[in-house]
């Protein structure tokens, strides 16, 4: 099957910038992701969203998920589960672009949270 693929433009605008801050991201009190090399992703009317690198993530509280998505201007996303220590399970709570399409290529290797499953801070 053949996706289609769509470049950000006037219509639906994306700009990828880096986040001067520290981001620190929370589940149940514990620091799941710290970082400061942050990417913020400002795509149309959506809110902005957080890129954390991988290499800032607490990768062992992590599952990967069966689920995937497609975005026609970032291209397949794959997900991940958060584990919490309590042994809770937050279910897709965690998305990526591990092939980005160009327009959006510096997002490959970081991961975004879904803001409804995780407390944000910056500093």
């Amino acid at each position: 099957m053949t996706r289609e693929i769509k470049i950000p433009g006037p219509d639906h605008p994306i700009t990828i910038e880096a986040n001067p801050e520290r981001v620190v991201v929370r589940v149940a009190g514990a620091i799941v992701a710290n970082t400061t090399r942050a990417l913020t992703l400002h795509e149309a009317k959506y809110a902005p969203v957080q890129y954390i690198p991988l290499d800032d993530v607490d990768t062992s509280l992590l599952v990967q998920s069966n689920s995937e998505t497609y975005c026609p201007y970032k291209g397949e996303a794959s997900y991940y589960s958060i584990r919490t220590a309590e042994g809770e399970t937050i279910s897709d709570a965690i998305w990526t672009y591990e092939k980005p399409y160009a327009a959006v290529e510096s997002i490959a290797g970081h991961i975004a949270f879904y803001p409804q499953h995780v407390t944000f801070a910056s500093a």
